[in-house]
């Protein structure tokens, strides 16, 4: 019995590791990355967007002190998780964006997910969301950027990652292949991740409501919302999920939480 508890623990900690590997340019232990332990991958996907989120806060916080611009700051902010993720998602989104403008058959859109060249509508599509982004960071900072609801963002960051690891163990799969179809296959910490991502998301949406009500209940209302139209667009168009799609919404997502919060800003709640 005990023997079996010290490897569960032992399967945990991989499995943190192995979303950090894979997930963030966060230097980590090198590990093997076995069934068992990618099994546990997703329970911990979160933890790398706690890390992002903090970064953010630091860096907002950086700027302030320094006296930093509010463009050159929202530039940074911009750019920071990108930097921290290696931009794993953002090439999720471009992929996703090329596929669904190609405006194919099912069978074409993932054969386009699978390229690794960038098309016209990626670019384009990457162009706007940058622009985007930075421009509604720039808005909330000519506001002042509360550390309340500058919190209820950064657990903003640690839901959406919840969010999306449940998608990977229960939406359909677009394909039997690819990295959303081997965690799906490491059955065996999948109950256990599901728990622990629950657990993820209740307590950051808890926390985001507590610190900022009116944005973070914004924020959480938009996060749902693009999970919503995520779940229902990928069914709809590719059959399920694949680990584009999943970046897809994770850029979404954050982009729609920030509209939110400077949504909220600009009404003086």
């Amino acid at each position: 019995m005990k023997k079996v508890q010290k490897e569960e623990r032992g399967s945990l900690l991989q499995g943190l590791l192995i979303a950090f590997a894979m997930y963030s340019r966060i230097p980590v232990p090198a590990i093997a990355w076995t069934e068992q332990n990618m099994g546990f991958c997703m329970a911990f996907f979160p933890c790398v967007g706690a890390a992002a989120g903090a970064a953010e806060v630091g860096l907002v916080l950086l700027g302030r002190h320094l006296g930093l611009g509010e463009v050159l700051t929202a530039v940074l902010l911009t750019l920071l998780p990108i930097a921290l993720t290696g931009g794993i998602h953002m090439d999720g989104l471009m992929d996703t964006l090329d596929a669904r403008h190609s405006y194919g058959s099912r069978e074409r859109k993932l054969e386009i997910l699978k390229d690794s060249r960038a098309g016209a509508f990626a670019v384009l599509g990457c162009g706007c969301y940058l622009l985007l982004y930075t421009g509604l960071w720039q808005e909330i900072l000519r506001r002042g950027a509360g550390l309340e609801a500058l919190g209820a963002f950064a657990l903003g960051m640690v839901l959406e990652r919840a969010l999306s690891g449940l998608s990977v163990l229960y939406f359909p799969n677009a394909r039997g292949d690819g990295t959303a179809a081997g965690f799906q296959r490491a059955a065996a910490g999948r109950r256990m991740s599901a728990v622990l991502l629950a657990a993820w998301l209740a307590a950051s949406a808890l926390g985001m409501l507590l610190l900022a009500p009116l944005p973070g209940a914004g924020m959480l209302a938009a996060a749902l919302a693009v999970f919503g139209y995520y779940r229902w667009m990928s069914r709809r168009e590719f059959g399920g999920i694949t680990g584009d799609l999943a970046g897809y919404f994770l850029q979404l997502c954050e982009l729609a939480m920030l509209a939110a919060w400077a949504a909220a800003a600009a009404a003086g709640l």
